[in-house]
């Protein structure tokens, strides 16, 4: 329920804090006092529209903070911790509005959209003000209301499970038909992609192993050549090349006939280092050949390993895949021409399924419907007891349900269900807000509120004047039905009705004074003699009269 109420430099009002309590609040006061403000107010901090005439003359900014308790499992608080705001007690919803008219809003401190604000609001308290019925004259609503009134959970619970099911079902079924359609559509297509990957019959990996094999082909290649040239360097084929070998030789030749003439001396160490130098070059000759013997490579060996990696990569461009895509492309491939064998097995395995499902839910439904039937027969009954008071003895409501097309049907049933009025004997009944003027839909509103208040979610009510143009017995009894809906929900109700007034919990006089050349609306919370002199000048007018007072008395004894 709302608990407080801070006002700061709203119109007429400088700084006003209210606090609330449960059951019936009212709010009275002379027109023009400012009881309209503080709906505006608290409109505000709900998230109705901020205009800049809001802020208070001479100010810079105009705020409200409106502080509710909801209950624990209340959603406003599932609302929160969606958004990631720490609600643990009370729900704190705040606006500013600037003197150009940007505003501001605030949920426990923390700063939100006006979207969240005015769901947040939606979900706290509803407003019912003199030309604004249309909250329960909206059909969208009819259903949930019947539902809350007098229909179990769990029928409405398997509706939903069940939708859900065979939605699921129908959704499966749609994809399959559409798969099977497409791979008849591309049957020519998909066999003759299959047998040309099935011909490649590419393999998880293989790409990244073909190009390591190419890699180690070609630098194997580099290295024969390599080898190839350093022996044709030390022994050429061509004979008429110098070889090194030879050099050698001939110049050890040399070198032994000048030791053969003139013996030793300084030359025996140079044809040492030749003969050396031609025993190390035979050496690296018969290395070497050794060496190109082991490495010959296999020239088709290269040419094949090239030939299967870059056809893969062709396939692989062609079907818009990596490479290593190729093997679950041609599984797919596979599998989409096997579905068109044993597609119809599957559509009519599925087809069975998506019925069954729709014949749970459609049972589910019919369930739903029966005790929705007896729900608005029980509803029917209980506001006509509640018109007659109202001076709606001649009206007739009706719940009527409708059984929608199949297209239509929903998590919420195949019903239609729409809340009908017929004011006078023989009209046919109508919708709430065509067949009803606006005192009567005012009160038959309220005749449905009272019935309707134990299954909402919204734990407070405000009404702006819904007692306007009525007196006598029926603001009586239009009285005690706010008291009754006061019994299950936080109700508070501008009035001017001294009937009406007197039935409060709590009594508030708005007034208007002038504070320092300047008007102010100012509130006060009435005891009970004062109670009695507000109610005395509600029923007397400017000049109280002990006759007045006398009446006053009565009516709060009678409440």
């Amino acid at each position: 329920m709302l608990t407080a109420l801070s006002i700061r430099d709203v119109v007429l009002i400088e700084r006003l804090d209210l606090g609330f309590g449960p059951g019936l609040t009212v709010l009275t006061g002379e027109t023009g006092a400012g009881k309209s403000i503080l709906l505006d107010s608290l409109g505000l901090a709900l998230g109705a529209r901020a205009e800049q005439g809001l802020v208070r003359a001479g100010c810079e900014q105009a705020s409200v903070a409106a502080v509710f308790a909801p209950p624990a499992d209340h959603p406003a608080l599932a609302l929160l911790a969606e958004q990631g705001i720490a609600a643990e007690e009370e729900i704190v919803l705040r606006r500013i509005v600037g003197r150009d008219g940007r505003s501001r809003a605030f949920a426990n401190d923390a700063p939100i959209g006006i979207a969240l604000l005015r769901r947040l609001g939606a979900l706290l308290v509803e407003v019912q003000g003199q030309h604004d019925q249309m909250g329960l004259a909206d059909p969208a609503g009819h259903a949930a209301l019947l539902d809350a009134f007098g229909v179990a959970a769990t029928l409405r619970e398997a509706v939903a499970t069940r939708h859900r099911a065979w939605r699921d079902s129908a959704a499966a079924l749609a994809a399959a038909e559409a798969a099977i359609a497409a791979a008849q559509r591309d049957q020519d297509f998909l066999r003759h992609a299959t047998d040309e990957l099935a011909a490649l019959a590419p393999e998880p990996g293989e790409e990244d192993r073909l190009a390591d094999e190419r890699q180690q082909l070609q630098q194997a290649d580099r290295r024969a050549e390599a080898i190839a040239a350093a022996l044709s360097e030390i022994a050429p084929r061509d004979r008429r090349s110098h070889a090194p070998a030879a050099a050698l030789r001939a110049a050890g030749r040399s070198l032994q006939r000048l030791l053969d003439k003139h013996g030793g001396g300084p030359i025996a160490p140079a044809l040492a280092a030749l003969e050396q130098a031609e025993a190390a070059l035979a050496e690296a000759e018969t290395l070497l050949g050794r060496l190109a013997r082991d490495a010959e490579p296999d020239p088709r060996l290269l040419e094949r390993t090239e030939e299967r990696l870059f056809a893969l990569r062709a396939a692989a461009r062609k079907h818009g895949v990596p490479v290593a895509e190729l093997p679950g492309l041609l599984a797919t491939l596979r599998g989409r021409l096997a579905a068109l064998e044993t597609g119809e097995a599957e559509i009519a395995t599925l087809a069975r399924d998506a019925g069954a499902a729709r014949g749970a839910y459609a049972q589910a439904c019919a369930a739903l419907s029966a005790a929705r039937s007896g729900a608005a027969a029980r509803l029917d009954r209980a506001v006509a007891r509640e018109l007659p008071p109202l001076k709606l003895d001649r009206a007739r409501f009706v719940t009527a349900i409708e059984r929608l097309d199949e297209a239509a049907w929903g998590p919420q049933g195949a019903d239609a269900v729409r809340f009908l009025i017929a004011t006078n004997p023989g009209q046919e009944p109508g919708p709430l807000g065509r067949v009803a003027s606006g005192g009567e839909l005012s009160r038959l509103l309220l005749a449905l509120k009272v019935v309707l208040a134990g299954g909402g979610v919204v734990p407070t009510m405000v009404f702006d004047e819904v007692d306007a143009g009525i007196g006598g017995a029926t603001a009586a009894a239009v009285g005690e039905r706010l008291a009754r809906l006061a019994a299950r929900v936080q109700v508070l109700l501008v009035t001017h009705s001294p009937q009406v007034a007197a039935r409060g919990a709590a009594h508030l006089r708005v007034a208007k004074h002038a504070a320092r050349g300047r008007a102010e609306t100012q509130v006060e919370t009435l005891d009970q003699p004062a109670r009695q002199e507000e109610i005395a000048r509600m029923l007397a007018g400017e000049r109280i009269t002990e006759s007045a007072r006398a009446a006053a008395a009565d009516l709060l004894g009678a409440a």
